[in-house]
C-alpha cells in the first residue's frame, strides 16, 4: 500500500499507509483522533537508475514474439539480400541442392 500525506488541523502533517482506492478520504490522527484531510506535502520520487539496469529490465519486460532489432543495414551480408559466398550448399547442374555440411539425412528441395 502506497503512504500519503495528511494535516491534522492541531497536530499537524503526518503519514499514513492506504489502499489507492480510499486516498482521497480523510483520515482519523493517530495522536488526537481528530480528522485529517490528505495532502501534496512532498513531491513524487522519481525513480532512477543506471543503463545497464535499464536495459536488462527492457530485456526481460519484452515478449517472446516482439521482433529484435538487428544492428546490420540495408545490403548486409547476412541479412540484406544478397548471396551468400560461403553457404555449404552444394548446387547441381541439374538444378538440385544439396547440404553435404548440414543435416545430411534431410531431402533437399
Amino acid at each position: 500500500m502506497p503512504v500519503y500525506d495528511y494535516s491534522c488541523p492541531t497536530c499537524g502533517p503526518f503519514e499514513a499507509l492506504m489502499p489507492m482506492a480510499r486516498c482521497k478520504d480523510p483520515v482519523t490522527c493517530g495522536a488526537c483522533g481528530a480528522t485529517a484531510p490528505r495532502v501534496l506535502l512532498t513531491a513524487p520520487a522519481l525513480a532512477n537508475m543506471g543503463t545497464g539496469r535499464r536495459r536488462a529490465h527492457e530485456t526481460n519486460e519484452r515478449a517472446a514474439d516482439s521482433p529484435k532489432k538487428s544492428s546490420h543495414g540495408p545490403g548486409c551480408s547476412c541479412c540484406g539480400g544478397r548471396k551468400k559466398i560461403n553457404s555449404g550448399t552444394l548446387q547441381r547442374p541439374d538444378g538440385s541442392k544439396s547440404f553435404p555440411k548440414k543435416r545430411p539425412w534431410m531431402i533437399s528441395h
